[in-house]
C-alpha cells in the first residue's frame, strides 16, 4: 500500500520555522520525484517545492524561494520542507506529492515542476502561521 504520511504541521508565529516531514512507503522512493503543494482556503493548490531523484535543482514558488528548502533522505524514505521566515501568507494545507520521475517533464512548458500531481499524494497538514 502506498502512504505519503506528512508530520510537522502546527502554529507557529511570523518570522519563525517549521519542518514538515513525508514519510514515504509502498513505492520506489529513489524513482519518484516528491514535492510539496499547498492550498489555503478558498485559494487554488499551489506547488510549493519538488525534488527529484537526481537532487539537482530543486523547485520552489517564486513565493517561498530564498524561505523554504526541500530535501530528501533516501536511507529514510522521507522529504523535509524547511520553511523559515514563515509569514502568514503562508497558512495553508499542506500535501506531500509523488511522481514517477521522468526527466522529459522539467523541459516540458506546460508543467513548472517534475512533480504533476499525478501519482500519490498525501492526505495533508495544517500549518497556520500567525502575525
Amino acid at each position: 500500500e502506498v502512504q505519503l504520511v506528512e508530520s510537522g504541521g502546527g502554529l507557529v508565529q511570523a518570522g519563525g520555522s517549521l519542518r514538515l516531514s513525508c514519510a514515504a512507503s509502498g513505492f520506489r522512493f529513489d524513482k519518484y520525484a516528491i514535492g510539496w503543494f499547498r492550498q489555503a482556503p478558498g485559494k487554488e493548490r499551489e506547488g510549493v517545492s519538488c525534488i527529484t531523484p537526481k537532487d539537482d535543482s530543486p523547485y520552489y514558488a517564486d513565493s517561498v524561494k530564498g524561505r523554504f528548502t526541500i530535501s530528501s533522505d533516501n536511507a529514510k524514505s522521507t522529504v523535509y520542507l524547511q520553511m523559515n521566515n514563515v509569514k502568514p501568507e503562508d497558512t495553508a494545507v499542506y500535501y506531500c506529492q509523488a511522481d514517477l520521475y521522468a526527466p522529459w517533464v522539467a523541459a516540458h512548458p506546460i508543467y513548472k515542476s517534475n512533480c504533476r500531481g499525478l501519482d500519490y499524494w498525501g492526505k495533508g497538514i495544517q500549518v497556520t502561521v500567525s502575525s
